[in-house]
């Protein structure tokens, strides 16, 4: 049996039953895992390592790892370019391995505890132990990106083309209610820690420590659920051929321009939605002068609403095609960053609404690029090509962190470096609207569903 052949037996060939048991368990890792970037990406660790690296910092507001002098408030912003930098090395190589040897499930379990690991880690976060918070961020945001990877590879596995752009937003909202389910108990536990004879800081590092225990646990769902589907044999062991099958995978890639082209439009728009996703919190607290609690509620409104977008804009894609629901919610996420660099400070209010703004179209995009890539993959090369999204996803998602970075250690104002976003959205908006989607997905070998 041909490797084509054996790729082929993916979706169809399980009754309808199992395919839904493993779709369930599928679900089960966005809900695990999403904890992670909710209540550590977005909301804690982003502000607690800034003011551990400020309590490091020099008179003049600078810490010197390696004797390089960085501005403290910048140091999270490296640490999440760095991280991506790290997930850009490996991500090929585990999605190699996992097309070579059809095993995605052990990666995948590798990758997701010892993110879990690092994260529960950061309990040890204190003082000024900046150093030991960037080295555990750089660890649990690569092997997010590269359990990401071998998880979205699953869904052209477990999912008819029909069923993916539904199969994909139940994943996300899935995701986006765990981290509204968590967020809410982190911030009983935040605004009540005296009660409970907490310091703010003890409070802090608890939730982030909790979020690694989380991420651990309901990762044992999917790994009892999803099954690794057998591949031929042949050809040499895949971590000795990693870098080999890294450039044939590159070389087959240019044998799809389209589908190198959707990738090109989603690694320009979503580095402006990963970069707003990881930075709000900074630019709140630092820039804006709210407080926790605002953050903290602001982005659990994010979570809620984020449910409800990613469902409705599955039923817009339903009418409208996944193209045209992504293009409309660029224009939005365009007009949300303008928004954003007028925001007054001090003013909790209109923060909110930018926050429901961002939950209404965050989920949705995000669950549609997904399924949309789905259909532009050829058969048998899923773990390999998800390794390449995800580069786009996470894993090359460094440029916006880093512009971000560096336009604050150039000016002392995040306000200033916000604007750089914008034209994420626009660039990305322009490439997408220039695909032909449908003749892509033909050139891929893939049936052409009705809409798309």
């Amino acid at each position: 049996m041909s490797d084509a052949e054996t790729a082929d037996r993916t979706a169809g060939e399980a009754g309808p039953p199992d395919r839904r048991r493993e779709q369930r368990g599928w679900y089960f890792y966005d809900f695990a895992c999403s904890v992670y970037s909710t209540s550590v990406l977005t909301v804690f660790v982003g502000p607690y390592l800034t003011s551990v690296a400020k309590a490091a910092a020099d008179a003049d507001g600078f810490v010197h790892p390696l004797g390089i002098p960085i501005r403290a408030g910048s140091v999270f912003a490296y640490a999440v370019s760095l991280s991506v930098i790290l997930a850009v090395l490996v991500m090929p190589l585990a999605g190699a391995a996992a097309d070579r040897t059809g095993r995605k499930k052990p990666l995948l379990a590798a990758a997701a505890y010892l993110g879990a690991a690092a994260t529960a880690g950061m309990f040890f976060l204190d003082g000024d132990r900046y150093l030991l918070g960037a080295f555990l961020l750089i660890v649990a945001n690569a092997s997010l990106a590269v359990s990401m990877a071998l998880y979205n590879a699953y869904l052209p596995q477990i999912a008819e083309p029909e069923e993916r752009d539904a199969v994909s937003s139940r994943g996300w909202a899935f995701g986006y209610t765990s981290g509204a389910l968590v967020l809410l108990l982190d911030l009983a536990l935040y605004t009540g820690h005296e009660s409970f004879g907490l310091s703010e800081s003890e409070a802090v590092r608890i939730c982030l420590a909790s979020a690694g225990l989380w991420w651990g646990a309901f990762t044992l769902v999917p790994l009892r659920r999803l099954r690794d589907r057998k591949v031929a044999p042949g050809g040499e062991g895949a971590v000795g051929s990693g870098w080999r099958q890294l450039l044939a995978t590159l070389r087959d890639m240019r044998r799809h321009p389209l589908t190198l082209s959707f990738l090109l439009a989603y690694l320009v728009y979503n580095d402006g939605v990963q970069t707003v996703i990881s930075q709000a919190s900074i630019y709140g607290s630092e820039e804006l002068g709210l407080e926790q609690t605002t953050l903290i509620t602001a982005v659990l409104l994010v979570q809620v609403l984020a449910v409800a977008g990613a469902l409705g804009m599955g039923r817009l894609a339903r009418t409208y095609g996944a193209k045209r629901t992504i293009l409309g919610s660029l224009a939005v996420w365009a007009l949300i960053l303008a928004g954003g660099y007028v925001l007054p400070a001090g003013a909790p209010v209109w923060f909110y609404a930018l926050a429901a703004a961002i939950g209404l179209v965050l989920g949705g995009s995000q669950a549609l690029s997904r399924s949309l890539f789905s259909h532009l993959v050829p058969r048998g090369k899923e773990a390999e090509y998800f390794s390449a999204y995800e580069m786009s996803d996470r894993g090359l998602s460094w440029l916006g962190p880093l512009v971000f970075g560096l336009g604050y250690q150039l000016t002392g104002s995040y306000r200033d470096a916000i604007l750089s976003l914008v034209i994420f959205f626009v660039l990305g908006f322009v490439l997408l609207a220039r695909i032909p989607v449908r003749r892509a997905v033909a050139a891929a070998g893939n049936p052409v569903p009705d809409r798309i």
